[in-house]
């Protein structure tokens, strides 16, 4: 008898990267849309002091000129570049959606944690995080700025001070239900120390859910960072930053309609970008609707 060949033994030829790459694109369209988007507007607002002129400096003989091959974007009412300023406003909404996101997670998860395993201290801590929620945040926002120097800085704590509540009811809600799973309680009779049991079984089941929801604080603090700015509470007027453009420009959107819609449409841009993270980040997390993929 001739012995057949079983090749079920036989080592699998090892995809290339490439094909790897095309393949986790395929499975996660969103993500990798939302990705490609977000990197090319961070590399533009990084790159801008390189790409583009002064942001600040004024042609008065230049005033409110279309785009052109010269001004791709057009200029403003004193003859600043769109171009320019839209870039290096890149900067400012970048650092204070991404800034406002990190700090919101870290402080949300840490009082998350606490209120969701100590049921003493829950009662206390979500009556603050409550009575913080029934205030809107934009007019939180401009409470604090009024009292104190308009700023960066400034403008990132006025915005992290309403987003931690939504990330503490989050991170509570995962923690209550793991609390209530019977591998904790037996973890708990077994001797398991309470710093121990939160660090190995309870904050890795916190983080996917945290991610998701910090790619919408970076989108909303972004959102919010331009209305402050229109509005004239947000950053310095000289700063360049897309709500500041759009205020400046908005007397004139009749006979200068870019000076608006630009640096509207980029903000549009960097709002889906990360809203297309988080949507595809939620349906990759989450168990129930991965299976359905």
């Amino acid at each position: 008898m001739v012995a057949i060949a079983d090749d079920t033994d036989a080592p699998r030829a090892v995809p290339p990267a490439a094909t790897r790459w095309v393949t986790a694109i395929r499975r996660n369209p969103t993500i990798a849309t939302g990705a490609v988007l977000l990197a090319i507007l961070v590399s533009l607002a990084i790159l801008a002091p390189w790409l583009t002129t002064d942001p600040l400096k004024q042609a008065t003989i230049n005033r409110l000129r279309p785009p052109s091959e010269r001004v791709w974007f057009g200029t403003d009412q004193f003859g600043r570049d769109i171009f320019a300023r839209t870039l290096h406003g890149a900067r400012v909404s970048l650092v204070v959606g991404l800034t406002v996101a990190a700090i919101s997670s870290v402080i949300g998860l840490a009082l998350g944690i606490v209120c969701g395993y100590f049921r003493r201290i829950d009662g206390v801590v979500m009556r603050v995080m409550d009575g913080i929620m029934a205030i809107p945040s934009i007019l939180l926002a401009i409470a604090l700025i009024t009292l104190t120097r308009p700023g960066l800085a400034v403008v990132i704590i006025a915005i992290v001070i309403p987003e931690v509540p939504r990330v503490v009811r989050v991170v509570r809600s995962v923690v209550l239900s793991i609390r209530a799973q019977p591998y904790i309680d037996s973890a708990i009779a077994g001797g398991t120390r309470g710093v121990k049991l939160l660090t190995r079984h309870v904050l890795p089941n916190t983080l996917a859910p945290l991610i998701v929801q910090a790619t919408y604080i970076c989108a909303a603090g972004m959102l919010i960072e331009a209305a402050l700015s229109f509005l004239g509470a947000g950053v310095p007027p000289e700063i360049p930053s897309w709500g500041n453009i759009i205020a400046q420009g908005r007397s004139f959107f009749q006979i200068a309609p870019w000076t608006i819609l630009i640096p509207g449409a980029f903000l549009a841009l960097t709002v889906l970008a990360v809203n297309l993270m988080g949507d595809g980040l939620r349906d990759r997390l989450d168990p129930r609707l991965a299976r359905r993929m």
